[in-house]
């Protein structure tokens, strides 16, 4: 029977948490997922099978509830798979019922904004710096790397990294989450680095979304990826992580993986489709993460000091203050001027 160290509990029944939740179980290992919802809970428990993601098989090792209190009491390690733009609320939830004991990583990288009241004023911070603010959790993590919800329901080779401080982090991380060869998960002390690859890789996919709309080829776009990691690093740098991290699974990884290789194949992900589509003028509505982060990016660079021409274009053209062409060629001038 499995004990509260052998559990993972996941917070949040969304398409990543589910296809987590639902390639951990299918290796065994217990799962109990923490959703606010009853119907989704209802789903789970009685069809086996979550709305959100109905094609993840979720077999019996993994159990739902709406109780966030035995979400804690039978998990110690506990993920946060959750949105930026939902993280103080969850945060905030989860602490009420964690204590010192429990070990609490963000599973989607991003930034968010450091109050919800405080409008442009505010800060960008990392998820872990409000997962960290908001419970009296002591250790924690972030997990990030090039792992799609469609690759972990159909069992192909994925791999992630979790990046934490705390030694105990990493290792119970690697032991409960790593199934291979479905699910493999490497370690990395560099938290800072990993959730700003992660939150920014999201923003150069958009990038390259559009750059395939306008029909670039194989040389720009190679140019565009090489200097987005270049910029990027940049700005990691000065925000205290490892250069090194950037070209690694939470950033080259997952802007390989989430833009499909010239002439097709893969499977095109939200950010990718937003950057082909802001060519026709659209599409508008609820920002993606990956347009979040590039707009939350400029505002870091610009606290710090950084020059990031590619992320300064693409966030001019999410806010709609210039077009994409125009966009195109600003960037393309300043890199050409930084040779």
């Amino acid at each position: 029977m499995s004990t509260r160290d052998d559990t993972v509990g996941i917070v949040g029944a969304g398409r990543f948490g589910t296809a987590l939740a639902s390639v951990l179980a299918r290796a065994g290992r217990r799962v109990v997922v923490w959703s606010r919802d009853p119907e989704v809970v209802r789903s789970i428990q009685t069809e086996r099978r979550c709305p959100r993601l109905p094609e993840a098989p979720l077999p019996a090792p993994l159990e739902a509830t709406t109780d966030a209190r035995r979400l804690a009491a039978e998990a110690r390690f506990i993920l946060l798979a959750v949105a930026s733009t939902d993280i103080y609320e969850r945060a905030r939830e989860v602490g009420e019922v964690v204590d010192g004991s429990h070990l609490l990583v963000h599973a989607i990288g991003a930034l968010a904004r450091s109050s919800a009241e405080e409008g442009d004023g505010a800060d960008d911070v990392r998820c872990s710096e409000v997962v960290a603010e908001a419970t009296p959790a002591l250790r924690i993590g972030a997990l990030a790397g090039p792992a799609l919800a469609v690759d972990l329901v159909s069992g192909q080779f994925a791999s992630m990294v979790v990046a934490s401080r705390f030694d105990e982090v990493l290792a119970e991380g690697r032991r409960l989450l790593n199934v291979p060869p479905a699910l493999r998960v490497y370690g990395s002390h560099d938290v800072i680095g990993v959730e700003l690859a992660s939150a920014l890789s999201g923003a150069y996919v958009i990038a390259l979304g559009l750059a395939d709309a306008l029909g670039v080829g194989p040389g720009p776009r190679a140019v565009l990826i090489t200097r987005a990691l270049a910029e990027a690093s940049r700005l990691g740098i000065a925000a205290g992580a490892e250069a090194r991290t950037f070209s690694g699974l939470a950033g080259l990884g997952n802007v390989l993986v989430r833009a499909p290789a010239m002439g097709g194949g893969g499977s095109p992900s939200r950010e990718y489709e937003l950057g082909r589509a802001l060519l026709g003028g659209g599409p508008r509505g609820e920002p993606s993460e990956g347009a979040r982060a590039a707009v939350a990016g400029v505002r870091l660079a610009r606290r710090l000091g950084v020059r990031m021409p590619l992320l300064e274009g693409l966030a001019a053209v999410l806010t709609g203050v210039v077009s994409p062409r125009d966009a195109a060629r600003l960037a393309a001038d300043t890199v050409a001027a930084e040779e």
